[in-house]
């Protein structure tokens, strides 16, 4: 053996295990050289039609069965602000709603278009009112609505944390602005008969929200104390059982919201007329807000609304046309499919 050739080969084993260390060349794989195997489609004229008119054989009948369903919902919406101040008193409001010795009763009466079978629900829709504002939204304190042990922690609720010294039970703004308009109602049916309608305020709210945001330990303290009175007051429950507070804690994303008061558990004929008694206490007028009283039946769908069915019936519709187009042209002005002669390098300049 060459002791010289051992040599010589093991500083060229020594060099090129060092410029193997020092390349930046990553370790070769399928995945990062983009070798997997992968579905790379041809966009025959074939397979667009055929595609485009699949999505609108499917979307066109899911759109009309849920818009059916949509307008199979009996709803009825009376805008009662106002209606329920007195003439005497239409231009100045604000004068009216906080005037506490004037009184807030009115009677609306609403005719049922259509029969509604139950449960119907039983909505206050208000309009103009951002319950997402960053203030009002962090003006509350989860902690204090979940135990008792937490009812010092008001830290959040600024400016409605404290009265005298003490905490409010439960404190911030989303609670201290609660809406407190209450209804009554009663039925004149087509005999002339006036019964008494019984409103169920039971499991109006999400049960996760009763079970985990609101104690069963918790009771009001100190609230609507203040010199300045929000909205409506709580009774001696639990937090947990007072679903109007709950339902109210739940803030809108958008600035005309529904929120359900409660549910009718008979069912309504049609030409049936309801009177709504009603208290006209919540100040909306301050800020050109609205109030609306809702009753509405539901459907597999859910409430009225038309924007799934309209959206399904024009995405189908748009691509039964685009199935249809795409049919025209290929079957009036064939193009072979690959043809280089399309290719811009193989035109002449002159165009021919």
């Amino acid at each position: 053996m060459n002791p010289s050739s051992s040599t010589t080969g093991g500083a060229g084993s020594d060099d090129n295990t060092s410029i193997r260390r020092n390349s930046n060349r990553p370790k070769y794989s399928r995945f990062t050289q983009q070798e997997l195997p992968a579905c790379k489609p041809i966009l025959t004229p074939k397979w667009v039609i055929s595609v485009f008119l699949l999505v609108g054989i499917v979307f066109i009948p899911i759109g009309v069965v849920s818009l059916l369903a949509s307008r199979d919902v009996v709803e009825i919406v009376d805008r009662y602000d106002s209606e329920c101040v007195p003439s005497n008193m239409t231009n100045d409001k604000i004068r009216f709603i906080t005037n506490d010795s004037i009184d807030k009763t009115c009677i609306r009466t609403l005719t049922v278009p259509k029969k509604m079978k139950q449960p119907i629900y039983i909505y206050y829709q208000l309009e103009n009112y951002y319950q997402n504002h960053r203030r009002y939204v962090k003006s509350r304190s989860d902690q204090q609505l979940k135990s008792a042990s937490r009812r010092d922690d008001t830290g959040t609720c600024d400016p409605e944390d404290r009265v005298n010294g003490l905490p409010i039970v439960p404190c911030g703004l989303i609670a201290w602005s609660l809406f407190n308009d209450t209804y009554n109602f009663s039925i004149v049916n087509n005999n002339n008969n006036n019964k008494r309608l019984d409103v169920n305020k039971n499991g109006i709210a999400w049960k996760s929200d009763r079970d985990h945001k609101f104690g069963k330990d918790v009771f009001p303290s100190n609230f609507q104390n203040g010199t300045l009175i929000g909205g409506g007051k709580l009774t001696n429950e639990s937090l947990d059982k007072q679903e109007n507070l709950i339902v109210w804690m739940r803030t809108a994303a958008l600035p005309t919201f529904r929120k359900l008061y409660g549910k009718i558990e008979v069912d309504l004929e049609a030409g049936d007329t309801l009177n709504v008694t009603l208290l006209n206490n919540y100040n909306t007028y301050s800020f050109d807000g609205k109030k609306k009283l809702v009753l509405s039946t539901t459907s597999w769908i859910g409430g009225k609304n038309d924007f799934l069915g309209i959206a399904y019936l024009t995405v189908g519709g748009l691509c039964f046309f685009l199935a249809m187009a795409f049919t025209i042209v290929y079957l009036v002005k064939p193009r072979q499919l690959g043809d280089p002669t399309y290719l811009s390098w193989n035109r002449n300049p002159g165009g021919n």
